[in-house]
Formats: C-alpha cells, structure tokens, sequence
C-alpha cells in the first residue's frame, strides 16, 4: 500500500513570501515541542543530519525529537530567513534551553532545508552550537508555546 500526503503548503517553487511562511510554520511547529506533530512535515524516508546524528525516516526523527525535548528544557526558538529557492530554504536559528540542573544554554545554528514537490521536508541538514549562559542573559521569555508575532526575531535581538 502506498502512503499517498495531501500537499503541505506553501508548496515549491517558493517566492520569498512563502519561504518566510514556511520558516514560520516550522518555527512553531518546533516551539509546540511535540515530536509527532513535528516529525509529520518531513517525508516519510527524510534523510536528516543534526551535528553528529543522522537520521533516516519519521520514526527516527520522531524518537529523536523525544528525547531533545526530555533533556532540553524551557525550549524557545527563533527561525530565520537566510536564502531560498525554487525548493531549498536556507534557515539561521537560535533557541534557548536549560538543563537538569538548570544551567541556561543559547544554540546557535543553521539548517539547509530541501522539499518534495508537496511541500514536505526532504532533506535537513544542521549545524549547532551551544553556549552556556546565565539565566540573566535569557531574551527569550514568551510563555512555552508559540513565539508571540510581537516578539523580536533574530535581527531585532542583534543575534
């Protein structure tokens, strides 16, 4: 049997416009920290590396995102434009956590992002790095959940 997707829009090719909406759509999918709502807008055989982890399919995906959101607490992320394509999104990110002790940390990343033609995610391929920082240097305090439209982004933040 084979899975037939309805197409998730925006679909390629992207306009600017859509390429923003789509960084939007899953900047707020990430900050709903649910892994399988997350994993359902990558294609069934996604191919993912995030640092030193590659992933192949939904599943994984799924049982990766788990276990990030167990150890990475008080999640918050900020997605950004960076380029774009016909159907490839280039993304800048930061988002904030704490561990169990409660040591802050601020990731700092960029994603390339490559999409079937029904406006799944393909392909992501991910580069972090984390830098441990006081709980007074925190600047994203929005409450767990979707980022407010008010909130700065990145730019407006001058990270």
């Amino acid at each position: 049997m084979t899975l037939q997707l309805a197409p998730r829009a925006p679909l390629p090719p992207f306009t600017f416009e859509d390429a923003v909406k789509k960084v939007r759509l899953a900047e707020d999918a990430w900050n709903s920290r649910d892994p399988a709502k997350v994993a359902q807008a990558y294609t069934p055989d996604t191919r993912w590396r995030n640092r030193d982890t590659f992933l192949n399919g939904r599943a994984e995906v799924e049982a990766f995102l788990t276990e990030k959101w167990r150890r990475e607490n008080g999640y918050r992320l900020i997605k950004e434009i960076w380029a774009h394509e016909a159907h490839r999104i280039a993304v800048r990110f930061c988002y904030e956590w704490h561990d169990e002790t409660g040591q802050w940390f601020r990731a700092f990343g960029n994603e390339n992002w490559e999409f079937d033609v029904l406006g799944y995610m393909a392909v992501r391929h991910a580069s972090i790095n984390d830098v441990p920082i006081s709980e007074n240097d925190r600047l994203f305090h929005w409450p767990q959940g979707r980022r407010p439209n008010d909130h700065p982004g990145l730019t407006e933040l001058g990270l």
